[in-house]
């Protein structure tokens, strides 16, 4: 069973930035595929919510001069349904389709899962690497930040009271790039991600002219290694580079043990995915 809790249910924005500026202890959720497990294994201890599900005016995707605005309230269903998505964000797409299960697919947000600052979270290592900004709103305006300066320490953000993030926002990848995303599970479906590795490549006359690479749960939160991505850029890659690459990688990671996997496990699978990935990546781009 849950536990008691406060509930406001809003039908605007404006409804709910209000809320929020006069209630500190209130927490938005959408989706609730995080929140309701946490709240019954007492997990979550705030009991005081403002709920977004009537926000329709946050739930969209559009583009915009070669660019990709996503509205926090889109699902992970509805970037599938978006077969243009394939193009814009193809690692995005591909964390997608092994996000959880069909039924949580058409609950679930992009917003909530930005938000939650899970380093197991599928969506953002694909984000990163697509150097996406996310925009936050509250009564006193809007902020935009990189995402790769959102994430603190495990579950914390730079989001201060009183602020929601509303849109998410990145520039399609140039025609001579490759984007990819590598989930490593316990099992194939509704499964936790164990390691999680995003890379883009760049390439102009057999040069890596950009190289992002991102990693989800083998630290506090996901991260970019710009270690990994300095050995690559302005270079014709090669095995050696790439090996240089992974291994940099995995020497970034603070991976713990738990009962999916040991952190020796996660950094091995880093390096060997990293390495995979970039492989991938640069024929793809080339």
């Amino acid at each position: 069973m849950l536990p008691a809790f406060e509930l406001a249910m809003p039908t605007t924005l404006d409804e709910v930035l209000k809320c929020l500026a006069s209630d500190e202890s209130l927490q938005p959720f959408a989706g609730a595929t995080n929140l309701v497990p946490d709240l019954r294994s007492r997990r979550e201890t705030c009991r005081n919510f403002v709920s977004l599900e009537a926000l329709d005016e946050l739930r969209y995707i559009k583009r915009e001069n070669d660019r990709v605005i996503m509205g926090a309230r889109t699902t992970i269903a509805d970037i599938l349904a978006d077969k243009a998505m394939k193009v814009d964000a193809p690692a995005l797409y591909a964390s997608c389709e092994v996000f959880a299960g069909a039924m949580v697919r058409t609950a679930a947000t992009i917003g909530g899962n930005v938000c939650c600052g899970s380093p197991s979270a599928d969506t953002v290592p694909p984000l990163l690497t697509l150097g996406a900004d996310v925009t936050l709103t509250s009564s006193s305006g809007e902020n935009t930040v990189p995402l790769n300066a959102f994430y603190l320490d495990y579950k914390k953000t730079v989001m201060q009271p009183g602020e929601l993030m509303t849109s998410i926002a990145w520039d399609i990848p140039p025609p001579n790039s490759a984007h990819l995303f590598y989930k490593l599970g316990r099992r194939k479906g509704d499964a936790i991600t164990v390691t999680g590795v995003s890379v883009m490549i760049a390439t102009k006359d057999g040069i890596c002219t950009s190289a992002h690479i991102a990693l989800g749960s083998v630290g506090p939160t996901v991260f970019r290694v710009f270690e990994a991505e300095t050995i690559l850029v302005g270079k014709a890659l090669d095995a050696d580079l790439i090996e240089q690459a992974a291994q940099a990688a995995s020497d970034q990671c603070s991976p713990i043990d738990d009962i999916r996997a040991s952190g020796e496990y996660r950094k091995q699978t880093t390096h060997s995915l990293t390495r995979r990935l970039i492989t991938q990546a640069w024929q793809q781009a080339s």
